[in-house]
């Protein structure tokens, strides 16, 4: 069932935001994609410190918010933005902690599926669902990766409830099983957009290994960073 607008958490006007959003977790991280690559845009939301932004990018519109942190918060932000506004299409756009070897800082690693230790799918009654990305938006973005001749891996993802966790195996366990790399968000956006007949996807760049223990300058994570949003920019151009 559609949502009253303005939601509970967004304070935007109707036609506000476009088709496609692309979330980062962080509100900051959301005006400079605004600032760094769209014209002509505006800020469209406020509530709660979640920024939000619509413009333009390369003539498309496309808009940019906040999710905020963990799957509570994005399944919120990405309920409102697809039952409230319209929105079809959102792609996450955040980092990841290595469970690979193989993955270096600053490579960008594509969701096609996201396991998880959240409740959030028992809670509707899903408990052994697998939440899987939309193959649209995800051969879109490899097909545009492959024109630019910039490297992603494809696979698994881990969605953690807990980022300081106890566990000291988890590395191991999940890294043995294929999981690509840990976050926080993907699993219930996925999830929200199946149950909500939407698009979603999430494309993380590496920003610190649990197997090796390396981390990232900040020169590292802005330039890798710059190439993840470009990919996810190019992805919402040719979404109709």
């Amino acid at each position: 069932m559609a949502l009253k607008i303005p939601t509970p958490h967004i304070n935007a006007k109707a036609g506000d935001f476009a088709k496609t959003v692309l979330m980062p977790g962080d509100p900051l991280r959301a005006k400079y994609i605004a600032e760094t690559y769209l014209t002509d845009y505006r800020q469209v939301n406020s509530v709660r410190g979640i920024l939000g932004y619509t413009g333009f990018y390369k003539g498309k519109p496309v808009s940019v918010m906040a999710s905020g942190m963990g799957m509570p918060s994005i399944s919120i932000y990405a309920h409102e933005l697809f039952e409230g506004y319209g929105v079809e299409n959102i792609i996450r756009v955040g980092t990841a902690g290595a469970l690979n070897k193989d993955l270096k800082i600053g490579d960008i690693v594509v969701g096609m599926g996201a396991s998880t230790n959240s409740a959030i799918p028992k809670e509707y009654g899903l408990s052994g669902v697998a939440p899987i990305a939309d193959y649209t938006l995800l051969n879109t973005l490899c097909s545009e990766a492959a024109a630019q001749n910039k490297k992603v891996t494809v696979g698994n993802l881990f969605s953690s409830d807990l980022f300081y966790g106890s566990d000291p195996d988890f590395a191991n366990k999940w890294g043995r099983a294929g999981v690509l790399a840990v976050e926080m968000e993907a699993a219930a956006l996925y999830l929200k957009a199946a149950l909500l007949n939407k698009r979603a996807l999430a494309v993380c760049t590496i920003s610190d290994s649990l197997v090796t223990g390396e981390t990232t300058s900040a020169e590292q994570r802005q330039t890798a960073f710059n190439d993840m949003m470009i990919l996810a920019l190019e992805t919402a151009k040719k979404l109709n």
